[in-house]
């Protein structure tokens, strides 16, 4: 598989448990976005994600907003430009996003790491930035005083997801831990600098003192924890580091389970009295949404909307 590994139109299928001929069905009334390579036709995680987002939100009042900010020096112009931005990449943020459409606030969603979302938020380009950033010790707060020097902020809870190996079907090479990262039969896939799954293991291998460029694989980057969990199972390494949630969409890989991160918002100080932040924080602490997002995504929501602390 290649680095910018896409998904086929049956992965796809077998995702949504339906038919080829129902994504291509989706695909025609532009239900699902899609891309094509030659003739083939292609789909990200995050084309996946937002359809299932919307599909449960069909009664939203209007549209969320896709915001394109592959860099973050430049946000592109809207004719109606959203009132709240959120950046992240979990699929439960495109769930909030279509609450607050329902609240009457005009939300948009952008689709950055937690890194790349903390940079946009100090530039003013978002107003919400998802992260799940781990220096060693602690969850994100040393990451905002870093990329957002001398602008007060706050930690609002989302949740807390388990991460781990994602290890093909049997786990043949009897993979059990962090330690195995020194063995020489084991090769890897990894995500993009900046993402939290590749602060983690960068600092594992500190840890470990093992030297990055030793490890078979370490330069093979994934677009998602999804393209790399399909990569396992069909045998193209031996494990990569991700959310336990996606470990459920793939046959063919079980999941070694490792750590517990904490999975933040990040909001500046001075927009907790803006209206549609009250309105983002009352959705976050409605039993409707603990619900929903409980029942989607089977993370830890134990904390869900607490200001976990301010920075």
């Amino acid at each position: 598989m290649s680095q910018n590994q896409s998904l086929s139109t049956q992965e796809v299928a077998d995702i949504l448990h339906v038919s080829k001929s129902t994504i291509y069905d989706l695909i025609r009334r532009g239900e699902i976005h899609s891309y094509k390579i030659g003739r083939k036709v292609r789909f990200t995680q995050d084309d996946v994600d937002a359809y299932i987002a919307r599909s449960r939100h069909e009664h939203s009042t209007r549209p969320v907003q896709r915001i394109d900010t592959h860099s973050t020096l430049l946000t592109p112009k809207q004719n109606e430009p959203p009132e709240l931005i959120i950046a992240g990449q979990d699929v439960v943020l495109d769930i909030l996003a279509n609450y607050l459409q329902q609240e009457g606030v005009n939300a948009g969603r952008t689709y950055l790491s937690g890194f790349e979302g903390l940079l946009a938020l100090y530039q003013g380009h978002i107003h919400v930035a998802a992260c799940h950033l781990f220096d060693g010790e602690d969850y994100n707060a040393s990451f905002v005083r870093s990329l957002m020097p001398g602008v007060p902020a706050v930690l609002v809870n989302l949740s807390y997801r388990t991460m781990g190996f994602y290890v093909r079907k049997g786990n043949p090479k009897h993979i059990t831990g962090w330690q195995d990262l020194s063995r020489e039969d084991i090769t890897v896939l990894n995500r993009r600098v900046g993402s939290s799954a590749r602060i983690a293991l960068d600092l594992k291998l500190k840890e470990l003192g093992l030297s990055p460029a030793r490890l078979p694989g370490y330069d093979r980057i994934m677009s998602s924890h999804l393209t790399m969990a399909a990569a396992i199972a069909a045998g193209d390494a031996d494990l990569a580091l991700g959310t336990e949630r996606i470990s459920r969409q793939i046959d063919g890989i079980d999941f070694i389970p490792l750590m517990q991160e904490r999975f933040d918002l990040v909001i500046k100080k001075e927009m907790l009295e803006a209206e549609p932040v009250r309105k983002l924080l009352g959705i976050l602490n409605s039993p409707v949404f603990r619900r929903e997002a409980a029942h989607f995504s089977g993370n830890d929501y134990r904390d869900l909307g607490k200001i976990i602390m301010e920075v």
